[in-house]
C-alpha cells in the first residue's frame, strides 16, 4: 500500500518536472526590474553615512587584530 502510493507520487513528480512551464517572457522582465530595485535600495542603504562608517569601523578592527 505505502510503496504503490509513494510510486505514484514519484511518477507524478516526474511527469510535473518534464512539463514546460517555466516563466513567460513579462515573468522574467518583472522579475529582472524587481531585482534591480532592490538592488538599487540595498546599494542606497549600504553607501549611506550611518552604514558606511559602521562597516568601516568593523572592516578596521578586522584588519587590525591581533593574531
Amino acid at each position: 500500500m505505502l510503496w504503490s502510493s509513494m510510486r505514484r507520487w514519484v511518477r507524478g513528480l516526474s511527469r510535473r518536472m518534464r512539463e514546460d512551464s517555466g516563466m513567460t517572457t513579462s515573468e522574467y522582465a518583472m522579475g529582472t526590474i524587481a531585482a534591480c530595485a532592490f538592488a538599487a535600495v540595498l546599494y542606497k542603504v549600504v553607501t549611506s553615512g550611518a552604514v558606511s562608517g559602521a562597516l568601516q569601523k568593523v572592516i578596521g578592527k578586522a584588519l587590525s587584530a591581533q593574531f
